[in-house]
């Protein structure tokens, strides 16, 4: 029941009333009540960096107070390390067609990608993995971290998305276009001079 109680007052938001809680688990009131008080009391003897308190009728774990600065700390890191909309645009593009240069994840985009790579790099979701053969390009990829944070065992847990980008002869088709220099134009082709008829000559009497 101990057991029970921790897993389920873990996942809620709110305060559990001890009745709630009893219908979980499939105990009496009274069991549950004191099985809580007995978590609590652990809790606090144990020095943990939580504890367990009925506050408004309910039950929930809270953070002790020596430990609210480490928290605070955490929690505005964490919300001014959120990445912007262009840079996790960058990184789906990434995700999905790595290996990838810069060039074509710019093709892709629309935008010039260099600020928003460095980012990724920097945040150790990206990562260089070596050189187009063809046209020695920097190649990129995601990392075991950019894994890590999406909850994936491997890449092959992204969602069937790949289909809706462009595909990649296509980009390099317009990359090839855009290094081409422009061609020059021809000049003019100079206008014939009409012909002129022939005049008849005179007349040679016999």
């Amino acid at each position: 029941m101990r057991r029970a109680l921790e897993a389920i007052l873990m996942v809620t938001d709110e305060p559990l009333p001890v009745l709630t809680l009893a219908r979980a688990v499939g105990r009496p009131t009274g069991d549950v009540a004191a099985a809580l008080t007995e978590l609590s009391g652990e809790y606090t003897e144990q020095g943990r960096g939580f504890d367990l308190r009925e506050i408004g009728g309910g039950w929930r774990y809270y953070t002790r107070p020596e430990a609210a600065a480490f928290v605070e700390r955490f929690v505005l890191d964490g919300q001014q390390a959120r990445l912007t909309q262009a840079a996790l645009e960058t990184l789906s593009v990434v995700a999905y067609k790595q290996p990838v240069s810069r060039a074509r994840v710019s093709a892709i985009r629309g935008v010039n990608v260099d600020g928003v790579m460095r980012t990724l790099i920097a945040r150790g979701l990206v990562e260089e993995a070596g050189s187009d053969t063809d046209s020695q390009a920097t190649l990129y990829r995601t990392t075991f971290y950019f894994l890590e944070r999406m909850g994936m065992q491997s890449l092959d847990d992204l969602p069937e998305l790949a289909p809706y980008l462009p595909d990649m002869d296509d980009i390099e088709d317009e990359l090839a276009a855009q290094s081409l220099p422009p061609a020059a134009e021809e000049p003019a082709a100079e206008a014939e001079t009409p012909a002129e008829p022939e005049e008849d000559g005179p007349l040679e009497n016999d």
